[in-house]
């Protein structure tokens, strides 16, 4: 009980800190080129992941560094599409379109791999819908910014498809690192066209360390423990709280005020992004964190661990270091 408890205080930071870090994102792409921020950011948290673990370099082999690079693509593509929609739109409505991605996961594992999804997804999918509706729509439009996030919500939730199908029996660390670098890679090729810009100012770097260190390195390793001491519905919904965040640390700064339809429309969405994290999935999509069977650490014991992919590029968070993904 009082793991649990510990675990649940340490899930609501990470979601305390993926929400602060759509506020300073939207300032700080303000004042750097977006593809210079993520560069710098994947990066150093690329950087920070090997100097934790440096013998991981010796676990990547072809296959690994194969799949690693496919994922990292979907996953660049998915924080890159998020940081643009990020520079159109606020960082509240970037963060509840973002959460979309819990109810697309497995709507695209029935798409794409025929797996039924439950009714209570459906449900989800419907509601989702609604939030979404009142949120973008704008007389008989909606916002470019809005779309790219859209995007990225699917991008997300195919990386999580890719993680499903191709990271059994690998090493998860290894295959965190490769992803993290892909996407540093795909951040300089778009950086370097107009010359890399550092950024110019102590916010400019405050925004990229705690991107890079807080939300990317350490909420790796604050979920891997949590993780393993919690079911998988408590893990979803407690994250999707980052949502709510994004939104009250924004109008806290002054950054935005929310309008009532953008309230209710996430409001809407929460419950949506609950009722899929609660609802019965594809198998291999448990709520819809990606199941897998790993080696209990605390009594060797096998137990249920999932996790949400989609923020840091890893299927399966495990605190042993040979450990990986088992069978789904």
């Amino acid at each position: 009980m009082k793991r649990n408890y510990w675990a649940a205080i340490a899930l609501l930071s990470v979601a305390v800190v993926w929400g602060a870090a759509f506020v300073l994102m939207k300032d700080a792409i303000e004042r750097q080129p977006l593809y210079d921020f993520l560069a710098v950011r994947f990066t150093i948290a690329t950087l920070i992941m090997i100097a934790v673990r440096p013998q991981v370099l010796k676990a990547i082999d072809k296959e690994l560094l194969k799949k690693g690079i496919v994922l990292g693509l979907l996953l660049s593509g998915g924080y890159i599409t998020q940081t643009i929609g990020l520079s159109m739109t606020t960082a509240a409505i970037t963060g509840f379109i973002t959460g979309l991605y819990v109810v697309l996961t497995p709507i695209l594992g029935w798409l794409i791999l025929g797996q039924k999804a439950g009714t209570k997804v459906i449900w989800g999918v419907a509601l989702a819908t609604v939030g979404l509706a009142l949120i973008s729509i704008t007389g008989v439009s909606i916002e470019v910014g809005q779309i790219w996030v859209m995007l990225c919500a699917l991008l997300f939730a195919a990386h999580i498809i890719g993680l499903g199908a191709w990271s059994k029996g690998l090493n998860t660390y290894a295959l965190t690192v490769i992803q993290l670098g892909v996407t540093a890679c795909v951040s300089w090729f778009g950086a370097l066209g107009d010359g890399v810009q550092m950024p110019g100012d102590f916010d400019g770097w405050f925004a990229i360390l705690f991107t890079a260190v807080f939300s990317t390195a350490i909420a790796f390793f604050v979920q891997t423990w949590a993780q393993s001491h919690m079911d998988a519905s408590r893990v979803a919904i407690i994250l999707t709280s980052e949502v709510v965040f994004a939104a009250a640390i924004s109008v806290a700064v002054g950054q935005e005020v929310l309008q009532l339809k953008t309230i209710l429309g996430g409001l809407i969405m929460i419950a949506a992004m609950e009722r899929g994290a609660g609802g019965e999935h594809p198998q291999g999509f448990a709520q819809p964190l990606l199941q897998c069977d790993v080696p209990s650490h605390k009594q060797g014991e096998s137990c249920k661990a999932q996790a949400l992919p989609a923020r840091v590029g890893f299927p399966c968070r495990d605190l042993q270091e040979d450990q990986t993904v088992g069978s789904r």
